[in-house]
């Protein structure tokens, strides 16, 4: 059918391995997430694509990061072997497994057969595995501490706070890194696992929590909706005595995700999808088999790209109920967008018309889908209005926007942007994951060959994003970056 109308989101210590030892072994293979030796996944790397591409095909998406990262984490809270499939084949998810490896668990990874790109692209369209199996054997006393040379670099990992709190009583976990888009404390885990009964202090860059008596049921409001807080505390709560209620919390399909996984391990969650979550805490959970959600992320990813390059696209495994003020977005600016349960199709055969975007806590417009929504503003016909209301420091990458000819004017959490007919290849610099692959998309709207550097953050996000490109009729190539000079006095 369709799509012109809106739409409803269903509701639904003993650690092997020392610090500073290298993420080995995470692919079964040896390779690196996009099917190719570890070179891949090196910050040294450069993505050139060639401008005046018209997307045209279908893509799969797999599963999203955002789950699979924090139900490789819940996998914890049950002793035995636990198995997550749908899983993005992504630097990140290597990490984690790390994580859990040095926490005693025994992770082994299997790749997934499924769709591949197909269009008409000329070049290989993408014949390797895009997404895989974790099998998780957690023992019966996990450890206690996550290091700080692999939680610097995978933000997420900070979500072993909750369930290795519930189950051990005591934690130690490195403060995150992650993403440089702005402040992203901790304060709301903290405050929501004090009423729980914790005792939390900070000290030598670490967060440690201790419950020698349990954690117990508590009323907890949270300021705003942050999808991490209202994970750890989940988690923490699955296993509490009593009944946690948590007002205020995130409604995310990665939310509703994890509470499904958990309820199948015998947890009694009610709300998910809502703002409201009620846990009844139990004695213990048991390991399960779980498939995670599509990665609505990437999918709307594809459906800009789509809109920018004047193309056709089919997005298949990721529910376009997920993408409900996206899409209309899409139709606002002149997109005909069909619908299925799982699949949609984007296409625009003219200039985009400029729209105003304002992102929002789910079900509002995604703050990861900014860099797309400032990449169509820059080549629509109109100006447009964009307003960044979750992280600080989204804007970052508007500088290298900049670079390619886009006309944005910012002010506080708001960027004005004036649509061009065409940008301007350059070389520019991913900042974060999102950035990263919006500047390339960028760059398909842009005349000549636009070289992006830094894209290890590309590959934390997206599952062999090249063959994709290929796969959709892109001219793109991943090469080594020259090496810099040096210089001296």
């Amino acid at each position: 059918m369709t799509h012109s109308v809106r739409m409803s989101a269903p509701t639904t210590s003993a650690r092997p391995g020392a610090v500073g030892e290298p993420v080995a072994g995470a692919w079964p293979d040896g390779a690196g997430p996009g099917g190719a030796d570890d070179s891949t996944i090196c910050d040294v790397d450069v993505i050139r694509v060639s401008g005046g591409a018209r997307l045209a095909g279908q893509v799969h998406v797999v599963g999203a990061k955002n789950s699979a990262l924090k139900l490789m984490a819940a996998a914890l809270l049950a002793p035995g072997q636990s198995v997550i499939t749908n899983v993005p084949r992504i630097t990140d998810i290597a990490i984690m497994g790390e994580v859990l490896r040095r926490l005693g668990c025994q992770v082994s990874f299997v790749d997934d057969a499924g769709p591949v790109t197909t269009g008409g692209g000329t070049g290989p369209a993408g014949d390797g595995a895009r997404s895989c199996s974790v099998t998780i054997d957690v023992p019966e006393a996990p450890g206690t501490e996550a290091d700080y040379d692999l939680v610097r670099r995978l933000r997420a990992s900070i979500c072993v706070l909750g369930p290795l709190l519930a189950r051990r009583g005591y934690v130690r976990v490195a403060h995150p890194g992650g993403d440089a888009i702005g402040s992203r404390g901790l304060d709301m885990h903290v405050a929501g696992l004090a009423r729980m009964g914790a005792d939390i202090s900070g000290e030598h860059g670490f967060v440690i929590a201790s419950a020698p008596r349990g954690l117990h049921g508590a009323t907890i409001w949270l300021d705003f909706p942050s999808v991490g807080a209202t994970e750890n505390l989940v988690m923490a709560a699955v296993l509490a005595s009593g009944m946690t209620e948590i007002d205020n919390a995130a409604r995310e399909p990665e939310i509703v995700d994890i509470c499904t996984m958990l309820n199948r391990m015998g947890a009694r969650i009610e709300g998910a999808g809502t703002s409201t979550l009620r846990i009844e805490g139990v004695p213990e959970l048991r390991p399960v088999r779980h498939a995670t959600v599509g990665d609505r992320i990437v999918a709307g990813t594809w459906a800009f790209a789509a809109a920018m390059t004047r193309g056709d696209v089919t997005v298949t495994g990721a529910s376009p109920a997920f993408l409900e003020i996206a899409l209309d977005k899409l139709v606002s600016a002149g997109c005909l967008v069909e619908t299925r349960v799982d699949a949609f199709r984007v296409q625009l055969d003219r200039r985009p018309s400029a729209v105003d975007v304002v992102t929002l806590p789910f079900p509002g417009f995604a703050t990861d889908l900014l860099p797309m929504a400032i990449g169509l503003a820059s080549v629509s016909e109109g100006a447009s209005l964009v307003t960044e209301n979750i992280f600080d420091g989204r804007f970052m990458f508007v500088n290298e926007m900049a670079r390619l000819g886009a006309d944005i004017k910012t002010d506080g959490h708001h960027a004005v942007v004036r649509g061009r007919e065409r940008l301007s290849s350059a070389p520019v610099r991913a900042t974060d994951i999102r950035a990263g692959a919006g500047l390339v998309i960028a760059g398909l709207c842009a005349d000549g060959v636009t070289e992006v550097s830094h894209v290890h953050h590309v590959d934390r996000g997206y599952p062999d994003f090249i063959s994709d490109l290929r796969g959709l009729g892109v001219e793109v190539e991943r090469a080594t970056a020259p090496e810099e000079p040096a210089f001296t006095l």
